[in-house]
């Protein structure tokens, strides 16, 4: 027997961008399944001339704690996850770079979630301008030397699941994990 996609029988919204779908399954059941709609994200390991690495600290209320983090976030509608990081690593850090490429992508949560998250390395970032932060906003930019970094995620110490999965995406192209 081969998997194969569940039919969707119907789909409710119970907010904009959050829905249920009844779906059968290849069984024959029922199930109700959580969507969300989120929008594309992008996140970034920006290496400074000097090898160090530009991240963020900031508080992050799910898990009411401040975390250290990659700089990055929502790709706005209509712009490219490139852009999107650009933008992203501007605003939170001052930081830009005019040589980043994309080293991947991952699915933040194919369970329920239907967005991407594109993972990019940007070398030879400069502090170009101040940071202009959202409203709910707090960030603290710090730079780290590359193989702290790379230290601090195999201790565990780095516990943002998602930008694990980014520098791990950056240090395979470095070619520093095999």
């Amino acid at each position: 027997m081969s998997l194969k996609p569940w039919k969707v029988l119907e789909s409710n919204y119970i907010q904009p961008k959050f829905r249920v779908d009844t779906c059968e399954l290849s069984n024959g059941k029922l199930l109700n399944a959580t969507v969300m709609e989120f929008r594309t994200w992008a996140n970034v390991v920006a290496i400074t001339k000097d090898q160090k690495v530009v991240l963020v600290k900031q508080y992050r209320h799910g898990v009411e704690d401040v975390l250290l983090e990659l700089p990055g976030g929502i790709v706005e509608d209509g712009e490219s996850p490139l852009a999107g990081v650009k933008r992203e690593l501007s605003e939170e850090t001052g930081y830009a770079s005019a040589n980043i490429v994309e080293v991947g992508w991952v699915y933040p949560n194919p369970a329920n979630q239907i967005n991407k998250l594109y993972c990019f390395l940007a070398l030879d970032a400069e502090k170009i301008t101040e940071q202009d932060l959202d409203d709910g906003e707090d960030i603290e930019v710090q730079l780290i030397p590359l193989d702290e970094l790379l230290a601090i995620a195999k201790d565990g110490k780095f516990h943002h699941a998602l930008h694990v999965a980014v520098l791990f995406r950056v240090f395979a192209h470095l070619g520093r994990v095999s």
